[in-house]
Protein backbone atom coordinates (compact mmCIF):
# COMPACT_ATOMS: atom_id res chain seq x y z
CA UNK A 1 0.00 0.00 0.00
CA UNK A 2 0.99 3.62 -0.54
CA UNK A 3 -0.40 6.74 1.13
CA UNK A 4 -2.39 9.35 -0.76
CA UNK A 5 -2.36 12.61 1.23
CA UNK A 6 -4.85 15.23 0.02
CA UNK A 7 -7.00 17.90 1.69
CA UNK A 8 -9.74 15.31 2.23
CA UNK A 9 -7.39 13.15 4.34
CA UNK A 10 -4.71 10.46 4.10
CA UNK A 11 -5.64 7.10 2.60
CA UNK A 12 -3.85 3.78 2.11
CA UNK A 13 -4.38 2.73 -1.50
CA UNK A 14 -3.35 -0.25 -3.61
CA UNK A 15 -3.70 -1.33 -7.19
CA UNK A 16 -5.95 -4.27 -7.99
CA UNK A 17 -5.33 -7.10 -8.42
CA UNK A 18 -2.76 -7.07 -5.65
CA UNK A 19 0.71 -8.10 -6.80
CA UNK A 20 3.82 -8.74 -4.70
CA UNK A 21 6.38 -5.92 -4.67
CA UNK A 22 4.08 -3.57 -6.57
CA UNK A 23 5.82 -0.27 -7.31
CA UNK A 24 3.02 1.52 -9.20
CA UNK A 25 0.57 3.78 -7.40
CA UNK A 26 -3.22 3.46 -7.39
CA UNK A 27 -3.57 7.12 -8.35
CA UNK A 28 -1.91 9.63 -10.64
CA UNK A 29 -1.13 13.35 -10.52
CA UNK A 30 -4.47 14.14 -12.15
CA UNK A 31 -6.29 12.55 -9.20
CA UNK A 32 -4.30 14.73 -6.80
CA UNK A 33 -4.93 17.82 -8.92
CA UNK A 34 -8.68 17.17 -8.98
CA UNK A 35 -8.91 16.65 -5.21
CA UNK A 36 -6.86 19.76 -4.45
CA UNK A 37 -8.95 21.80 -6.89
CA UNK A 38 -12.22 20.66 -5.29
CA UNK A 39 -10.93 21.70 -1.89
CA UNK A 40 -9.64 25.08 -3.06
CA UNK A 41 -12.97 25.99 -4.67
CA UNK A 42 -15.05 24.74 -1.73
CA UNK A 43 -17.16 22.58 -4.01
CA UNK A 44 -17.67 19.93 -1.33
CA UNK A 45 -19.17 22.16 1.36
CA UNK A 46 -22.85 21.59 0.69
CA UNK A 47 -22.97 17.76 0.54
CA UNK A 48 -23.37 17.72 -3.23
CA UNK A 49 -24.59 14.80 -5.31
CA UNK A 50 -21.32 13.60 -6.86
CA UNK A 51 -20.78 11.41 -9.92
CA UNK A 52 -17.25 10.10 -10.57
CA UNK A 53 -16.43 8.61 -13.97
CA UNK A 54 -13.43 6.41 -14.89
CA UNK A 55 -11.78 6.28 -11.45
CA UNK A 56 -9.27 3.54 -12.25
CA UNK A 57 -8.59 2.13 -8.78
CA UNK A 58 -10.99 3.96 -6.50
CA UNK A 59 -8.67 6.73 -5.31
CA UNK A 60 -11.24 9.49 -5.96
CA UNK A 61 -14.06 7.39 -4.55
CA UNK A 62 -12.06 6.68 -1.39
CA UNK A 63 -10.98 10.28 -0.85
CA UNK A 64 -14.54 11.55 -1.35
CA UNK A 65 -16.27 8.72 0.53
CA UNK A 66 -17.92 11.10 3.02
CA UNK A 67 -20.18 12.39 0.21
CA UNK A 68 -21.17 8.85 -0.90
CA UNK A 69 -20.39 9.43 -4.59
CA UNK A 70 -21.49 7.20 -7.44
CA UNK A 71 -18.86 5.61 -9.69
CA UNK A 72 -19.39 4.99 -13.40
CA UNK A 73 -16.77 2.65 -14.84
CA UNK A 74 -16.46 0.15 -17.66
CA UNK A 75 -13.90 -1.78 -15.61
CA UNK A 76 -14.74 -4.72 -13.36
CA UNK A 77 -11.30 -4.25 -11.84
CA UNK A 78 -12.10 -0.63 -10.96
CA UNK A 79 -15.15 -1.81 -9.03
CA UNK A 80 -13.14 -4.43 -7.17
CA UNK A 81 -10.31 -1.99 -6.48
CA UNK A 82 -12.76 0.49 -5.00
CA UNK A 83 -14.25 -2.14 -2.71
CA UNK A 84 -10.79 -3.35 -1.63
CA UNK A 85 -9.53 0.17 -0.89
CA UNK A 86 -12.67 0.96 1.10
CA UNK A 87 -12.03 -2.14 3.22
CA UNK A 88 -8.36 -1.26 3.72
CA UNK A 89 -9.33 2.19 4.98
CA UNK A 90 -12.09 0.92 7.27
CA UNK A 91 -14.82 2.60 5.25
CA UNK A 92 -18.44 1.47 4.97
CA UNK A 93 -18.89 -0.51 1.77
CA UNK A 94 -22.63 0.15 1.88
CA UNK A 95 -21.86 3.77 0.96
CA UNK A 96 -20.24 2.67 -2.31
CA UNK A 97 -22.42 3.13 -5.39
CA UNK A 98 -20.78 1.25 -8.27
CA UNK A 99 -22.40 1.48 -11.70
CA UNK A 100 -21.27 0.03 -14.98
CA UNK A 101 -20.61 2.12 -18.07
CA UNK A 102 -24.10 1.20 -19.29
CA UNK A 103 -25.92 2.01 -16.03
CA UNK A 104 -26.12 5.78 -15.56
CA UNK A 105 -28.14 7.86 -13.09
CA UNK A 106 -31.38 9.40 -14.31
CA UNK A 107 -31.36 12.51 -12.10
CA UNK A 108 -29.20 15.60 -12.47
CA UNK A 109 -25.93 15.80 -10.55
CA UNK A 110 -24.37 18.65 -8.60
CA UNK A 111 -20.74 17.74 -9.31
CA UNK A 112 -19.40 15.48 -12.06
CA UNK A 113 -15.75 14.45 -11.96
CA UNK A 114 -14.44 12.85 -15.16
CA UNK A 115 -11.08 11.17 -15.64
CA UNK A 116 -10.25 11.33 -19.35
CA UNK A 117 -10.59 7.85 -20.91
CA UNK A 118 -8.09 6.44 -23.39
CA UNK A 119 -10.37 6.51 -26.44
CA UNK A 120 -12.14 9.48 -28.01
CA UNK A 121 -15.10 7.22 -28.74
CA UNK A 122 -15.56 6.49 -25.04
CA UNK A 123 -15.12 10.16 -24.19
CA UNK A 124 -17.75 11.24 -26.70
CA UNK A 125 -20.21 8.62 -25.51
CA UNK A 126 -19.66 9.72 -21.90
CA UNK A 127 -19.96 13.45 -22.63
CA UNK A 128 -23.29 12.87 -24.38
CA UNK A 129 -24.52 10.96 -21.32
CA UNK A 130 -23.09 13.62 -18.97
CA UNK A 131 -24.90 16.41 -20.82
CA UNK A 132 -28.24 14.79 -19.94
CA UNK A 133 -27.31 14.94 -16.22
CA UNK A 134 -26.29 18.61 -16.16
CA UNK A 135 -28.54 21.31 -14.78
CA UNK A 136 -27.79 25.03 -14.70
CA UNK A 137 -25.77 24.69 -11.47
CA UNK A 138 -23.94 21.42 -12.28
CA UNK A 139 -20.15 21.63 -12.23
CA UNK A 140 -18.20 19.34 -14.56
CA UNK A 141 -14.48 19.04 -13.92
CA UNK A 142 -12.29 16.68 -15.95
CA UNK A 143 -8.71 15.66 -15.34
CA UNK A 144 -6.00 13.71 -17.06
CA UNK A 145 -2.33 13.57 -17.78
CA UNK A 146 -1.11 16.10 -20.33
CA UNK A 147 -0.24 13.33 -22.81
CA UNK A 148 -3.91 12.24 -22.79
CA UNK A 149 -5.36 15.67 -23.57
CA UNK A 150 -5.27 16.81 -27.20
CA UNK A 151 -7.07 19.39 -29.29
CA UNK A 152 -9.52 16.66 -30.34
CA UNK A 153 -10.28 16.05 -26.64
CA UNK A 154 -11.15 19.70 -26.04
CA UNK A 155 -13.19 19.86 -29.26
CA UNK A 156 -15.49 17.16 -27.91
CA UNK A 157 -16.08 19.18 -24.73
CA UNK A 158 -16.83 22.26 -26.84
CA UNK A 159 -19.20 20.28 -29.06
CA UNK A 160 -21.21 18.56 -26.34
CA UNK A 161 -20.89 20.73 -23.20
CA UNK A 162 -19.85 24.29 -24.05
CA UNK A 163 -16.95 26.75 -23.79
CA UNK A 164 -13.93 24.96 -22.38
CA UNK A 165 -10.77 26.09 -20.69
CA UNK A 166 -7.81 24.15 -19.36
CA UNK A 167 -5.74 24.71 -16.24
CA UNK A 168 -2.02 25.12 -16.03
CA UNK A 169 -0.18 21.82 -15.94
CA UNK A 170 0.94 20.41 -12.59
CA UNK A 171 3.15 17.33 -12.39
CA UNK A 172 2.28 16.67 -16.05
CA UNK A 173 -1.45 16.70 -15.23
CA UNK A 174 -4.08 19.15 -16.39
CA UNK A 175 -7.72 19.95 -15.62
CA UNK A 176 -10.43 20.61 -18.21
CA UNK A 177 -13.00 23.17 -17.08
CA UNK A 178 -16.05 23.39 -19.36
CA UNK A 179 -19.12 25.59 -18.89
CA UNK A 180 -22.54 24.33 -19.92
CA UNK A 181 -24.02 26.06 -22.95
CA UNK A 182 -27.73 25.16 -22.83
CA UNK A 183 -28.22 26.41 -26.39
CA UNK A 184 -26.00 23.68 -27.84
CA UNK A 185 -28.01 20.97 -29.61
CA UNK A 186 -28.21 17.66 -27.75
CA UNK A 187 -26.54 14.92 -29.80
CA UNK A 188 -27.42 11.25 -29.97
CA UNK A 189 -24.53 8.93 -29.31
CA UNK A 190 -23.09 7.24 -32.42
CA UNK A 191 -22.58 4.19 -30.24
CA UNK A 192 -23.13 1.33 -30.23
CA UNK A 193 -21.76 1.03 -33.74
CA UNK A 194 -22.19 -1.92 -36.10
CA UNK A 195 -20.33 -3.53 -38.96
CA UNK A 196 -20.74 -6.74 -40.93
CA UNK A 197 -18.02 -9.35 -40.57
CA UNK A 198 -16.33 -9.64 -43.94
CA UNK A 199 -17.20 -12.77 -45.88
CA UNK A 200 -20.31 -13.45 -43.78
CA UNK A 201 -23.72 -12.09 -42.90
CA UNK A 202 -22.77 -11.74 -39.22
CA UNK A 203 -23.43 -8.19 -38.02
CA UNK A 204 -21.36 -7.17 -35.01
CA UNK A 205 -22.51 -4.56 -32.50
CA UNK A 206 -19.88 -2.70 -30.50
CA UNK A 207 -20.28 -0.34 -27.56
CA UNK A 208 -17.97 2.68 -27.40
CA UNK A 209 -15.45 1.07 -25.04
CA UNK A 210 -14.88 -2.09 -27.08
CA UNK A 211 -11.50 -2.67 -28.72
CA UNK A 212 -11.55 -2.23 -32.50
CA UNK A 213 -15.19 -1.15 -32.42
CA UNK A 214 -15.44 0.14 -36.02
CA UNK A 215 -13.88 -2.76 -37.91
CA UNK A 216 -12.27 -6.14 -37.38
CA UNK A 217 -8.73 -5.79 -36.04
CA UNK A 218 -6.04 -7.53 -38.06
CA UNK A 219 -4.97 -9.88 -35.27
CA UNK A 220 -8.49 -11.22 -34.81
CA UNK A 221 -8.90 -11.49 -38.59
CA UNK A 222 -5.77 -13.64 -38.75
CA UNK A 223 -7.03 -15.83 -35.88
CA UNK A 224 -10.39 -16.35 -37.61
CA UNK A 225 -8.57 -17.82 -40.59
CA UNK A 226 -7.03 -20.52 -38.36
CA UNK A 227 -9.63 -21.32 -35.69
CA UNK A 228 -9.38 -24.95 -34.55
CA UNK A 229 -12.29 -27.28 -35.26
CA UNK A 230 -12.56 -30.53 -33.29
CA UNK A 231 -15.69 -32.36 -32.09
CA UNK A 232 -14.06 -33.02 -28.72
CA UNK A 233 -14.24 -29.29 -27.91
CA UNK A 234 -17.44 -29.33 -25.83
CA UNK A 235 -16.62 -26.35 -23.61
CA UNK A 236 -15.15 -23.32 -25.40
CA UNK A 237 -14.10 -20.08 -23.74
CA UNK A 238 -13.37 -16.73 -25.42
CA UNK A 239 -10.93 -15.02 -23.04
CA UNK A 240 -10.75 -11.23 -23.36
CA UNK A 241 -13.73 -11.60 -25.66
CA UNK A 242 -14.27 -8.02 -26.83
CA UNK A 243 -17.31 -8.13 -29.11
CA UNK A 244 -17.22 -11.94 -29.01
CA UNK A 245 -16.43 -12.61 -32.66
CA UNK A 246 -13.90 -15.42 -32.00
CA UNK A 247 -16.29 -17.27 -29.72
CA UNK A 248 -19.27 -16.73 -32.00
CA UNK A 249 -17.52 -18.10 -35.09
CA UNK A 250 -16.18 -21.01 -33.03
CA UNK A 251 -19.71 -21.67 -31.79
CA UNK A 252 -20.90 -21.83 -35.40
CA UNK A 253 -18.19 -24.42 -36.09
CA UNK A 254 -19.10 -26.42 -32.96
CA UNK A 255 -22.91 -26.60 -32.82
CA UNK A 256 -22.91 -28.85 -29.73
CA UNK A 257 -20.42 -26.83 -27.69
CA UNK A 258 -21.19 -24.61 -24.71
CA UNK A 259 -19.65 -21.14 -24.95
CA UNK A 260 -18.34 -18.83 -22.26
CA UNK A 261 -17.31 -15.22 -22.95
CA UNK A 262 -15.05 -13.51 -20.40
CA UNK A 263 -13.84 -9.92 -20.28
CA UNK A 264 -12.95 -7.26 -17.73
CA UNK A 265 -14.98 -4.67 -19.66
CA UNK A 266 -18.73 -4.42 -19.08
CA UNK A 267 -19.22 -2.97 -22.55
CA UNK A 268 -17.33 -5.91 -24.07
CA UNK A 269 -19.52 -8.61 -22.51
CA UNK A 270 -22.66 -6.60 -23.29
CA UNK A 271 -21.57 -6.39 -26.94
CA UNK A 272 -20.68 -10.10 -27.04
CA UNK A 273 -24.03 -11.04 -25.50
CA UNK A 274 -25.98 -9.00 -28.05
CA UNK A 275 -23.92 -10.36 -30.96
CA UNK A 276 -24.28 -13.97 -29.81
CA UNK A 277 -28.03 -13.69 -29.33
CA UNK A 278 -28.52 -12.18 -32.78
CA UNK A 279 -26.17 -14.69 -34.44
CA UNK A 280 -28.18 -17.59 -33.06
CA UNK A 281 -31.55 -15.82 -32.94
CA UNK A 282 -31.83 -16.50 -29.19
CA UNK A 283 -31.92 -20.26 -29.88
CA UNK A 284 -28.63 -20.98 -28.13
CA UNK A 285 -27.34 -20.15 -24.66
CA UNK A 286 -23.92 -18.94 -23.51
CA UNK A 287 -22.33 -17.49 -20.38
CA UNK A 288 -21.01 -13.92 -20.20
CA UNK A 289 -18.72 -13.18 -17.27
CA UNK A 290 -16.91 -10.07 -16.07
CA UNK A 291 -13.83 -10.90 -14.03
CA UNK A 292 -10.06 -10.48 -13.83
CA UNK A 293 -8.67 -12.80 -16.53
CA UNK A 294 -10.10 -16.20 -15.47
CA UNK A 295 -10.56 -15.57 -11.75
CA UNK A 296 -13.54 -17.50 -10.46
CA UNK A 297 -13.76 -19.89 -13.44
CA UNK A 298 -13.84 -23.52 -12.33
CA UNK A 299 -10.57 -25.49 -12.73
CA UNK A 300 -10.44 -28.19 -15.40
CA UNK A 301 -13.76 -27.08 -16.90
CA UNK A 302 -12.83 -26.11 -20.45
CA UNK A 303 -11.62 -27.87 -23.62
CA UNK A 304 -10.59 -24.86 -25.72
CA UNK A 305 -9.62 -21.30 -24.82
CA UNK A 306 -9.29 -18.64 -27.53
CA UNK A 307 -7.26 -15.60 -26.54
CA UNK A 308 -6.12 -12.32 -28.08
CA UNK A 309 -4.50 -10.86 -24.94
CA UNK A 310 -4.31 -7.13 -24.26
CA UNK A 311 -0.94 -5.63 -23.41
CA UNK A 312 -2.15 -2.95 -21.00
CA UNK A 313 -4.33 -2.49 -17.93
CA UNK A 314 -5.81 1.01 -17.81
CA UNK A 315 -2.76 3.10 -18.83
CA UNK A 316 -0.14 0.62 -17.63
CA UNK A 317 1.59 -1.26 -20.47
CA UNK A 318 3.20 -4.66 -19.92
CA UNK A 319 2.93 -8.42 -20.37
CA UNK A 320 1.59 -9.09 -16.86
CA UNK A 321 -2.00 -9.56 -18.08
CA UNK A 322 -0.94 -12.09 -20.71
CA UNK A 323 1.09 -13.97 -18.10
CA UNK A 324 -1.88 -14.13 -15.77
CA UNK A 325 -4.20 -15.19 -18.59
CA UNK A 326 -1.88 -18.02 -19.67
CA UNK A 327 -1.30 -19.23 -16.11
CA UNK A 328 -5.00 -19.29 -15.28
CA UNK A 329 -5.85 -20.82 -18.66
CA UNK A 330 -3.69 -23.82 -17.78
CA UNK A 331 -5.65 -24.23 -14.55
CA UNK A 332 -9.03 -23.93 -16.27
CA UNK A 333 -8.23 -26.33 -19.12
CA UNK A 334 -9.00 -30.03 -18.83
CA UNK A 335 -6.37 -32.63 -19.67
CA UNK A 336 -5.64 -32.35 -23.42
CA UNK A 337 -7.36 -28.98 -23.43
CA UNK A 338 -5.91 -26.38 -25.77
CA UNK A 339 -5.06 -22.69 -25.48
CA UNK A 340 -4.88 -20.82 -28.79
CA UNK A 341 -3.30 -17.37 -28.68
CA UNK A 342 -2.83 -14.66 -31.31
CA UNK A 343 -0.34 -11.88 -30.65
CA UNK A 344 2.30 -9.64 -32.12
CA UNK A 345 5.40 -11.63 -33.01
CA UNK A 346 7.74 -9.47 -30.94
CA UNK A 347 5.90 -10.05 -27.65
CA UNK A 348 7.51 -13.44 -27.05
CA UNK A 349 4.37 -15.24 -25.92
CA UNK A 350 5.82 -18.56 -27.10
CA UNK A 351 8.44 -18.40 -24.35
CA UNK A 352 5.80 -17.89 -21.66
CA UNK A 353 3.69 -20.74 -23.02
CA UNK A 354 6.63 -23.15 -23.24
CA UNK A 355 7.48 -22.43 -19.63
CA UNK A 356 3.90 -22.98 -18.44
CA UNK A 357 2.81 -25.86 -20.68
CA UNK A 358 6.16 -27.52 -21.45
CA UNK A 359 5.61 -27.02 -25.17
CA UNK A 360 4.17 -24.55 -27.67
CA UNK A 361 3.38 -24.99 -31.35
CA UNK A 362 3.32 -22.21 -33.93
CA UNK A 363 0.16 -22.74 -35.97
CA UNK A 364 0.58 -19.82 -38.36
CA UNK A 365 2.58 -16.63 -38.69
CA UNK A 366 2.77 -13.59 -40.89
CA UNK A 367 4.93 -10.47 -40.84
CA UNK A 368 3.19 -9.07 -37.75
CA UNK A 369 1.27 -11.80 -35.92
CA UNK A 370 1.74 -15.33 -34.73
CA UNK A 371 -0.85 -17.91 -33.68
CA UNK A 372 0.27 -20.26 -30.93
CA UNK A 373 -1.17 -23.50 -29.60
CA UNK A 374 -0.43 -24.94 -26.17
CA UNK A 375 -1.88 -28.25 -24.96
CA UNK A 376 -2.32 -29.17 -21.31
CA UNK A 377 -0.75 -32.55 -20.76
Amino acid sequence: MQTLSVPQGSFQLSLFPRRPKETLRAWDAADEYLLNHLSELGLLADSPRILIINDAFGSLMTALHVWQPTLISDSWLAHEATRANFIDNGLDQDSVHLNTSLDWPTVSQDLIILKIPKSLAMLEDQLIRIRALMGPDTRLIAGGMVKQIHSSTLQLFEKHIGPTQTSLAQKKARLILPELDPTLPAHSSPYPSRYTLEGSDLELMNHAGVFSRDSLDIGTRFMLEHLPVNPRFKQILDLGCGNGVLGIVSAQQHPEAELTFVDESFMATASARDNFQRAFENQRQARFINTDCLSGIAPESTDLILNNPPFHQQNVVGDFIARQMFKQARQVLRSRGELWVVGNRHLGYHLMLKKLFGQCQTVAANRKFVILRAIKR
